[in-house]
């Protein structure tokens, strides 16, 4: 498997407060990674600092690497660029008060591209591959804030993948929707990974068995365990990531 990050060395401060400490780890290419472990502990915290995110936070100081193919997106990388090329879904759907094309439309738009023809193209591949295309496909023009919250989170997922990223990242994505609507976006980001490479912060283990093939189990901003699901969930090699697996703490 190719390797799409590598990070190393990684450390993350807000302030004196040592939010992340330590992180080294590999996400590959065309893989599903969850991330796992007790609110607060550094997940959301360490998803953000995959697309720089927390340059937005004020004193936030990052020590380390982040290596996306090979380059540091900490030295030099254009933030436009790179989130371009990794896209983010957050944990409430946040469509733009606009139409539902618009909201599709506004990251191509924003990257140049003004052809009408070429927008209606990318706006409806969008919604295929993020599996909503059908039961939107007559409503374009109206407001996507209509849309029922599964719906949305669907359109914010076209959204992102609209400007065609390589790298999908999701922030407790179902963890607002109902099980009906979780069940699809589950199903959705399965058949996604065989374009890009998804990483999700989740809180429902449940959800990290039925999706992920990598699992990462962070502790109070450290990595405690990574490996494949399976054996991370069957077998851990820690102590504490057993604790929180059978529900001991967390």
């Amino acid at each position: 498997m190719s390797e799409k990050f590598k990070i190393s060395n990684l450390d993350l401060y807000y302030g004196d407060f040592h939010a992340l400490k330590d992180i080294n780890m590999s996400i590959h290419a065309n893989e599903i990674t969850a991330f796992i472990g007790p609110s607060g502990c550094g997940k959301s915290t360490f998803l953000k600092s995959l697309n720089r995110m927390n340059d937005l936070v004020e004193g936030c100081k990052i020590t380390g690497n982040v290596l996306l193919d090979g380059e540091d997106i900490y030295k030099g990388m254009d933030v436009n660029l790179l989130r371009k090329r990794v896209g983010m879904v957050f944990q409430k759907p946040n469509p733009f008060p606009m139409s539902i094309y618009d909201n599709i439309a506004y990251g191509p738009r924003t990257h140049g591209i003004r052809s009408k023809a070429k927008l209606d193209e990318i706006v409806e591949k969008s919604l295929r591959d993020a599996a909503i295309w059908d039961e939107v496909k007559d409503r374009l023009k109206k407001s996507a804030l209509g849309m029922s919250g599964g719906q949305q989170q669907r359109l914010c997922i076209a959204r992102a993948l609209a400007v065609e990223p390589e790298v999908i990242l999701m922030d407790e994505p179902t963890s607002a929707l109902d099980p009906i609507s979780t069940s699809k976006i589950e199903d959705l980001v399965i058949e996604l990974k065989k374009q890009y490479t998804i990483v999700m912060v989740t809180h429902n283990m449940q959800q990290a068995v039925r999706v992920s093939d990598k699992t990462v189990f962070f502790l109070l901003g450290e990595v405690i365990e990574a490996g494949e699901t399976e054996k991370l969930f069957s077998i851990p090699q820690d102590k504490r990531t057993e604790d929180y697996i059978t529900g001991r703490f967390g």
